[in-house]
């Protein structure tokens, strides 16, 4: 759509409020916020919500580990989300929670529209139980035999050995995750939104251009094995909404989830005196726009289109997904060092080569993008060091030193101002159908050119001749002109050089200002505006985020996640390797402080009557003394590691992300030091 004066609504898939922000994660709020900052420059009211998703099992439990509230624990993730999203410049209108009191009142609202027109079906099931948690157990946290394959250790609804999917109680020799006990099948009332009755309606949707058509053929899948009525409800103990009348019943996270976005802007307009209807109602004029990550196409584009409908909402304008993030050419890999924090990036690295990079290899399609670490450095280095800040650094200190900071009234070369003017068209269209791959070449084609007319002109050398001054003058100052048109397109991609350059040039860098050049204009001194990728520093990263998985003797595992691939399964072994590792119960007998060393205890264990020392790195979450008398788990047959403060002869095994969230496995139910776990 290219109408002017449009009203337009942008959202991102809300983060899970049980980790932090990782590389993964970026592609998405960078290629949304690189979208919504071009609509802002074209003067449309263009608001960007997001919020953290908060509710749910993992965050339950993950929060009791800690020892603390849920709340206390979903607000300490979501001050540490916004803080990774404001360093990478990333500007949300309004970034809430889902556990908030405007989605509370949303949520109440399109179910009981739903269920007053018949959409809420209620029917007894059979799930899974824990007897030890008294807790019935979502899919993700039963493992078990596969019923078709007979692999062990498999999930609760799909084998990763033969991909059959299969539901919980098909398989063979469940456990709980959560507690290691055998669930029972217990019966329980639940909720459903009835799906099929919208198919007609999705078939339509989902067909209408409002996908990308991967999406839509995808989604035929659906409708070819048939739609099935939806599960809505959870039993207590569950982090989330109570379902009204329904003591002991909770709003499944995935249906409250999309309607933050809602919640999240609602929050927006009483803030800001917006009106929400407008943006809302189901005849509304205004653009509604989702970017969400493959792996949750069928919750934006089947159930959350249906639920709107049903309850008199408007649909989405369009949902816009992406592919994954590969580093290297593979999954991302915290062994490799490659599953990489946003923290960790951030302090090492300018958060806008990132932005860059990620904007340089970004379609409109669902391509999985791959983040070559040396062809980043490299791209960065040559395309905004090489070609668009070098037009700045050759041409700034002449109009500086020699001309009182002045440009020049005259147009050196009024053909390649004018192609370099024109070519803002074409970039917008790129921008606005969110190619920005294609974009970006553009720019940096136009880049060559005017670094090959200074370069031809060679005004160092000018310079140097008698009566060439004012030549000279016009010459930079034509190429300070085209180095501020580059700079106003690639303003939504690196907002924070876009900055520095305005500042330099005494200009506002507007969308339109593409269209016309300054001319006897005034500039301030040049100082360096972006400084080369260093591979040295690329390297610390990838070794820092190394370290936050093999912590000294520590391996902290991915904390419990809501989303199957919020944390990268690490690299593959044979089971045969894995049958090598002799896990055995230990009891602490003494733990101390290393002198020196910033995360590693000393510790002492009795492996049933034999003595070994293990240096662990869990002093960020362990005070020693808490330790004495604790029964483990360690890895017995570890080859000893000498290490400076002494040799470590052992591991103990700890799961978390690090920081104080590192938690050791603590066995009880009769467990004694020296027996094997496996």
């Amino acid at each position: 759509m290219t109408s002017t004066n449009r009203k337009i609504l942008v959202t991102s898939a809300l983060p899970y409020a049980n980790g932090p922000i990782h590389l993964g994660h970026l592609l998405e709020y960078i290629q949304t916020d690189i979208w919504v900052r071009f609509q802002k420059m074209r003067g449309h009211e263009t608001y960007y919500v997001c919020a953290d998703d908060a509710h749910g099992t993992p965050i339950m439990l993950k929060a009791q580990q800690l020892g603390i509230t849920p709340e206390d624990m979903i607000k300490q993730v979501r001050e540490e989300h916004m803080a990774d999203f404001a360093d990478f410049n990333i500007e949300f209108d309004n970034y809430h929670s889902t556990h908030s009191d405007e989605n509370k009142a949303f949520a109440e609202q399109i179910y009981t529209r739903l269920d007053e027109k018949g959409y809420i079906k209620r029917r007894t099931i059979s799930q899974l139980f824990d007897p030890e948690k008294q807790m019935f157990l979502p899919d993700r946290f039963v493992k078990g035999t596969c019923p078709k394959c007979k692999s062990e250790d498999q999930n609760g609804d799909n084998c990763d050995n033969c991909g059959e999917t299969y539901s919980p109680t098909d398989l063979i020799n469940p456990i709980s995750v959560v507690s290691g006990a055998t669930p029972v099948l217990k019966d329980s009332e639940h909720y459903f939104f009835d799906l099929p009755a919208f198919e007609q309606m999705l078939k339509d949707w989902t067909r209408s251009g409002a996908l990308q058509e991967e999406m839509a053929n995808k989604l035929n899948e659906w409708f070819e094995s048939g739609l099935k009525q939806w599960d809505i409800s959870r039993d207590a103990p569950y982090f989330g909404f109570e379902i009204p009348n329904a003591p002991g019943k909770y709003f499944y996270v995935w249906l409250d989830a999309p309607i933050g976005y809602m919640g999240s802007f609602k929050n927006l307009c009483d803030k800001k005196g917006i009106n929400f209807d407008e943006f809302w109602k189901k005849d509304s004029d205004a653009e509604l726009y989702h970017f969400i990550g493959k792996d949750i196409i069928y919750f934006h584009s089947l159930f959350w289109p249906a639920m709107l409908k049903g309850a008199d909402y408007r649909q989405p304008t369009s949902v816009y997904a992406h592919g994954f993030v590969t580093v290297n050419g593979t999954k991302m890999s915290k062994s490799k060092g490659t599953f990489i924090k946003g923290r960790t990036y951030l302090d090492h690295l300018n958060p806008e080569y990132l932005r860059y990079y990620f904007a340089a290899k970004l379609t409109s399609r669902i391509d999985d993008l791959d983040l070559n670490l040396e062809d980043f450095a490299q791209r960065v280095n040559s395309d905004l060091v090489g070609k668009v800040v070098n037009i700045a650094s050759r041409c700034a200190s002449f109009i500086s030193k020699k001309f009182d900071g002045m440009l020049s009234s005259n147009i050196a070369d009024q053909a390649l101002a004018d192609e370099v003017m024109a070519g803002g068209d074409s970039i917008a269209a790129l921008y606005e159908s969110r190619e920005f791959g294609k974009a970006m070449r553009e720019i940096m084609a136009l880049a060559d050119k005017v670094n090959e007319y200074i370069a031809v002109k060679e005004p160092w050398q000018l310079i140097k001749e008698d009566g060439k001054q004012q030549e000279v003058q016009d010459i930079c100052s034509l190429g300070i002109n085209l180095f501020r048109i580059l700079m106003i397109y690639l303003k939504p991609v690196l907002p924070e050089l876009s900055a520095k350059t305005a500042a330099f040039l005494n200009d506002e860098l507007v969308w339109e200002g593409h269209k016309m050049l300054l001319v006897d204009h005034k500039v301030n001194k040049f100082k360096a505006l972006l400084q080369r990728v260093e591979m040295d520093k690329v390297n610390a990263m990838v070794e820092d985020s190394k370290e936050n998985l093999m912590n000294a003797n520590a391996a902290p595992a991915a904390p419990l996640s809501k989303h199957l691939n919020d944390e990268p399964i690490a690299d593959e072994i044979g089971f045969d390797d894995f049958a090598k590792v002799d896990l055995r119960i230990a009891k602490i007998i003494t733990a101390e402080h290393v002198e020196k060393a910033n995360k590693l205890l000393r510790i002492e264990v009795d492996l049933g009557g034999e003595t070994r020392q293990i240096f662990a790195g869990i002093k960020s979450a362990y005070q020693p003394e808490d330790l004495v008398g604790k029964l483990t788990v360690v890895v017995a047959n570890l080859a000893p590691r000498k290490m400076r403060f002494g040799m470590s002869e052992g591991m103990i095994i700890a799961a978390g992300p690090g920081g104080k969230d590192i938690f050791i496995l603590s066995p009880d139910n009769g467990a004694e030091p020296g027996m094997r776990v496996m």
